[in-house]
């Protein structure tokens, strides 16, 4: 499957969260798209709803099955909690680091800017969007795409000090990982409870 390209506020408003930002869109229609979006007599199975909570994780971070199956079976593999061990290696991969030391505003945008070769990993040039950062490692814009509008514009709006494990200088357009967040600290709203149940049948 490849990767979905669609209409961003459709699956916004299929899970009833804005899980790529603020959504305008799901403000005023609040409800599922499709003639029955306003069905309120929709009772889903067990399955349905481990199945919708994977869906919704792997939209979030932006991976396609496999890529999201294959990080599942190396945090079964790890040390600690399955489900926390699993939130642990999606949020260490480069373009969700590159997002959340805002560098870019969406994910989508930080695997561009991974991809398209203007990030930095321990002054190494990285283009992988799925490379796993490890505590200490610093993260920086190439110096030549330090002028980039898209970063500029994106730091303008970014909070320094949002993520505990996380640490950025706006002015030198740097960052560092500093340690795997916990459970608690992941913003995101994902039972990921549900999705270790739904690969383990």
């Amino acid at each position: 499957m490849a990767r979905y390209r669609g209409p961003k506020q459709k699956i916004a408003r299929r899970f009833k969260e804005p899980i790529f930002g603020p959504s305008t869109a799901l403000e005023r229609k609040p409800y599922g798209p499709g003639q029955h979006g306003r069905s309120r007599f929709t009772r889903k199975s067990e399955y349905a709803i481990q199945l919708d909570e994977k869906q919704k994780a792997k939209y979030t971070y932006g991976l396609l099955e496999k890529q999201f199956r294959n990080l599942y079976e190396k945090a079964t593999r790890q040390e600690g909690v399955t489900g926390e061990v699993f939130l642990q290696l999606l949020e260490s991969r480069l373009d969700n680091v590159v997002f959340r030391m805002g560098f870019a505003r969406t994910r989508r945008q930080a695997r561009q800017l991974t991809s398209h070769r203007h990030v930095v990993v321990n002054g190494q040039v990285v283009n992988i969007p799925s490379y796993q950062v490890k505590p200490g490692d610093v993260v920086s814009i190439r110096p030549k795409s330090k002028n980039l509008e898209l970063v500029n514009s994106s730091l303008d709006s970014y909070s320094t000090n949002k993520y505990k494990w996380i640490e950025t200088d706006k002015k030198f357009k740097t960052g560092k990982f500093l340690h795997l967040p916990s459970m608690e600290e992941i913003p995101e709203n994902i039972n990921v409870q549900l999705i270790i149940e739904l690969y383990s049948k």
